[in-house]
């Protein structure tokens, strides 16, 4: 029953009708690195390996899921859906349908150049299903100078793979983090949905107080478009960890910004995650890192926030913005399910098995 289940697929709106903007076709995808739903159901595939963004309709007409799922070894679950090994999956992302309530995820099956990119969706246990792309209303954005395929880092990784390290949609645009093929290779694109033009692409620049210098060429790896003080601001965090705000006013194509370095959070380590949630009436912030506990930061912090301009000494370990760790350990992703839970994608800590799990906002 679970096998029958599993191998199901989804996709696309019922009837041949198609929603604005939409044309319906096989969606290629090269790569799944970054999702996002739009209010009205749509999902936007981050693509980085083919340089763009996937407007998809994926037909998930649901009444909302009465339960969040919760799922131990997902990973054995995925492997035999997709007919591979646990070793050979590679998540992308997490996001939650806003209707449904279903999780979807990107995932590659495969490593390196012979990977496979493919979009799963999670109702249970018993009901997780591969996204049709084959034949869907989608719509496509391509992104304009970004790395070369054959471009490689100091370590030797692809510099295609960072053209979209995440991907948010706010307000009717997407806001996609990553870098270009420009001398200041740190970009940050925004794009209007419907598709409607080639969107800007804004280079960016901030002062890694754990580097003590000012860097151009490291991407944005979580972001999050939210108000400070009542201006619109993008919350960025990068590796190392300094954290970041831009005022989304000063974004435009072709400009260079210097974004306000608010806090470093911790040397050797990365932000995977971050997302706004209020509790008691009060808006906060959730980062969840690959070295760190989670982190909850208080919005009302960043409102007077100074900024970080000088070096900082590494045996401090963090500096500016205060936080209250979080025992949130191991998770890789984090989805607003509803006003009352999140999920957590993780990696369970005693046997490194793939985990999706609720859990309530009251404990954060």
């Amino acid at each position: 029953m679970l096998l029958a289940a599993a191998l199901a697929a989804i996709g696309g709106t019922a009837g041949g009708e198609t929603k604005s903007g939409l044309h319906r076709g096989a969606v290629g995808l090269e790569s799944a690195s970054a999702l996002a739903f739009a209010p009205d159901g749509t999902l936007f595939v981050g693509d980085s390996r083919g340089a763009a963004i996937y407007a998809i309709d994926v037909g998930d007409d649901a009444l909302p899921l009465a339960e969040a799922p919760s799922i131990g070894d997902l990973d054995e679950l995925l492997a035999a859906l997709l007919g591979t090994t646990p070793r050979q999956l590679l998540v992308g992302d997490l996001a939650v349908h806003p209707r449904s309530r279903a999780a979807y995820l990107a995932l590659s099956r495969g490593r390196g150049d012979d990977a496979v990119p493919v979009i799963v969706r999670i109702a249970a246990a018993d009901d997780v299903r591969l996204v049709s792309l084959d034949d869907v209303p989608f719509a496509r954005a391509a992104l304009k100078k970004v790395p070369p395929a054959e471009a490689k880092d100091r370590r030797g990784r692809s510099l295609r793979t960072f053209t979209i390290t995440d991907l948010k949609y706010h307000r009717g645009t997407l806001y996609v983090a990553g870098l270009s093929n420009e001398e200041f290779a740190s970009t940050l694109r925004t794009l209007r949905y419907p598709f409607d033009g080639p969107g800007t692409a804004t280079s960016l620049e901030i002062f890694h107080g754990a580097h003590g210098r000012y860097e151009t060429h490291a991407p944005i790896r979580s972001l999050l478009p939210l108000e400070v003080g009542g201006e619109p601001q993008l919350l960025a965090g990068y590796t190392c960890t300094p954290l970041v705000t831009f005022p989304l006013r000063a974004l435009a194509d072709g400009a260079h910004v210097k974004g306000k370095t608010v806090a470093e959070l911790g040397f050797g380590n990365t932000p995977l995650d971050m997302l706004r949630y209020e509790k008691d009436g009060r808006p906060y912030v959730l980062v969840i890192n690959s070295s760190r506990a989670g982190m909850r930061i208080d919005v009302a912090d960043l409102v007077k926030a100074g900024a970080i301009d000088a070096p900082v000494d590494r045996a401090q370990v963090t500096a500016g913005v205060p936080y209250v760790p979080l025992p949130l350990g191991g998770a890789l992703r984090l989805a607003e399910r509803d006003e009352d839970t999140l999920l957590v994608l993780a990696r369970q800590k005693v046997d490194g098995s793939l985990a999706l799990y609720p859990y309530p906002k009251r404990r954060l």
